[in-house]
């Protein structure tokens, strides 16, 4: 099965409060986005499509990508307005022969080779698929008050990680046609916000949700550099 991996560093990071996109922060001397590249390049995964500002392009491609010798990334790509916009343009970057695409947010720096593997094996499967984790703490859904309302099942609720995994075909055509019918859909009120809730949303097939890992985190905020760095740490010293 020919794979593509679409890695998205196009975001602003505005919750970093940096001058510096957080992509390209560094994390124990190394730029944030490099670990999750580094991890798609010694995978399965056979090209790797990168989604990143316009501006910031041919900086990154002369001193990050080109310096760390990479051989699987087949284009970098000037990201769209919005997340889903950014996915769509990557999506249409990938080699037409893709059976199965990997869709990953560059701010997570610790995809790892077990979950790639499980991914690839429920996509295999059921043909879409997204990584996650069960939640460990109670979660209440709020009235429009702010008081609590619900509480939700914690043992159906997962925190959805990346990548989101699906057959290239079927969220290209779905992704196309979110394009089509993107007024009608806000229209609506229906806000996508991953790469599941347009197969959920437009598609036919349910999506299964195969374990990440806690470590999988998405650096956000300050705090999510320290915690980084104390899996760094970890995973060195084991």
């Amino acid at each position: 099965m020919k794979t593509t991996a679409i890695v998205l560093a196009a975001g602003s990071g505005s919750r970093m409060k940096s001058s510096v996109r957080k992509q390209y922060m560094e994390i124990m001397g190394k730029p944030l986005l490099l670990y999750a590249l580094e991890e798609f390049e010694n995978s399965f995964i056979d090209e790797i499509i990168l989604v990143l500002p316009a501006e910031d392009i041919q900086h990154i491609k002369e001193n990050i990508i080109e310096p760390a010798g990479f051989s699987k990334i087949k284009a970098l790509v000037s990201g769209g307005s919005t997340r889903y916009h950014s996915v769509r343009l990557g999506l249409e970057a990938a080699s037409e022969d893709t059976e199965a695409v990997f869709i990953h947010d560059g701010a997570r720096p610790f995809v790892s080779s077990d979950i790639l593997e499980r991914a690839l094996d429920a996509v295999k499967e059921f043909g879409a698929c997204v990584v996650g984790m069960p939640v460990k703490d109670t979660i209440k859904l709020s009235d429009e008050n702010g008081f609590a309302k619900t509480t939700v099942d914690r043992a159906r609720t997962w925190m959805i990680q990346t990548p989101q995994t699906f057959l290239y075909p079927e969220i290209l055509d779905l992704y196309e046609e979110l394009a089509r019918r993107e007024s009608e859909l806000l229209d609506r009120g229906i806000n996508i916000t991953d790469d599941a809730m347009v197969m959920e949303t437009l598609g036919k097939r349910k999506v299964k949700l195969v374990d990440g890992s806690y470590d999988n985190i998405k650096i956000t905020t300050p705090d999510d550099i320290i915690l980084a760095e104390s899996i760094i740490k970890r995973k060195n010293q084991a």
